[in-house]
């Protein structure tokens, strides 16, 4: 099987809450051409940000089943915790109603805000028991009640690892807000290309220092679009932790974590250069197919000559992985880091 580990989907403008567009939430425009939130708006730039167009899309590339991930538009940082309470739950029950829909098809996520702990643990639970979900997105950093940034590695989100590890979860963690965080104007698409990357080095740095892949071996975490400036920073780090011991006082080493197999990346990083080092690093078992549709920095035809694919194809092309291992990665490796079979 072909099996997607990372795109996205919107529910269609009927489907959304009146009150999340009343106050500026989120919303679709009736005509379907772009999505809202609050002052700001992204071009729908593909038909297959919705269901019945994404199925096509998947039959047309010959996709058999897809990993289906939470809107991050939808990950509520900064926001009430009672309005936090209805905007994820719909974002969830949204979810919940495709994989229930097909089940052949797609494996769907769902999501909490760490802010709001205690509501966060019930919802977990909620999720596994009421919609038999087992893949938990996590945006890379929430914002608290103090209006701080915190990374969800850190160890004050320990229950929502323990109550994952404890559901035997697949948590996918996901870069957003990078614009929120970082006091630099968006020019060049920047929080994208750059600072997204940051905020998902960032996190993977928290998570290995804080060695949560031993801490918690039931839980199988997937970091999005490769962690491509995470693993490239390894060396720096070891050299960071090893010159200045003061500053990290029992943390655990960095290599404990480099390759573990309840670790896994998606290999959308758009360069084979950087795939190898992924690859020698943590090993091509490690690695997860991941398109990330039907948005453009994705394995999209809104970049002329691209299809999904294309980039493991490259890679094989040139020697950087073997046909089985493009086979593994874009099947196998998908349902290990799911903990299913299908």
């Amino acid at each position: 099987m072909r099996i997607n580990g990372h795109g996205h989907l919107l529910p269609t403008p009927d489907q959304i809450p009146q009150f999340m567009k009343d106050k500026k939430y989120f919303w679709v425009d009736d005509e379907r051409k772009f999505m809202h939130q609050g002052d700001w708006k992204r071009p729908i730039t593909d038909p297959s940000f919705f269901l019945d167009e994404k199925l096509q899309w998947m039959a047309q590339n010959d996709i058999q089943h897809e990993v289906v991930l939470s809107l991050s538009q939808l990950y509520c940082n900064g926001v009430s915790e009672s309005e936090t309470f209805d905007i994820i739950r719909f974002q969830n029950d949204f979810n919940a109603g495709v994989q229930h829909q097909h089940p052949d098809k797609f494996t769907t996520g769902f999501v909490v805000q760490p802010a709001h702990l205690k509501q966060a643990l019930k919802e977990i639970e909620r999720c596994v028991q009421e919609h038999k979900m087992s893949m938990l997105c996590l945006s890379t950093h929430y914002q608290n009640n103090d209006g701080e940034w915190v990374s969800v590695a850190d160890k004050s989100v320990a229950p929502i690892w323990e109550l994952a590890n404890e559901l035997n979860l697949a948590i996918e963690l996901h870069p957003y807000d990078a614009g929120k965080m970082v006091n630099l104007k968006d020019q060049f698409w920047r929080n994208h290309l750059v600072w997204m990357m940051a905020q998902t080095a960032d996190t993977y740095l928290m998570f290995v220092l804080n060695g949560l892949a031993n801490q918690y071996p039931k839980v199988r975490t997937c970091f999005a679009h490769g962690n491509m400036l995470g693993l490239a920073n390894h060396g720096r780090v070891i050299q960071g932790v090893e010159g200045r011991p003061d500053l990290f006082p029992g943390v655990s080493h960095p290599d404990k974590t480099l390759g573990s197999s309840n670790v896994y990346f998606d290999t959308l990083v758009h360069d084979v250069a950087t795939l190898q080092m992924m690859v020698s690093r943590c090993g091509a078992s490690q690695m997860v197919w991941g398109v990330d549709d039907p948005y453009p920095l994705g394995e999209m035809a809104t970049v002329d000559g691209c299809y999904p694919g294309i980039f493991l194809d490259q890679a094989e092309q040139a020697g950087v992985i073997n046909t089985a291992d493009k086979g593994r990665i874009m099947g196998q490796n998908v349902l290990n880091w799911l903990g299913k079979t299908l």
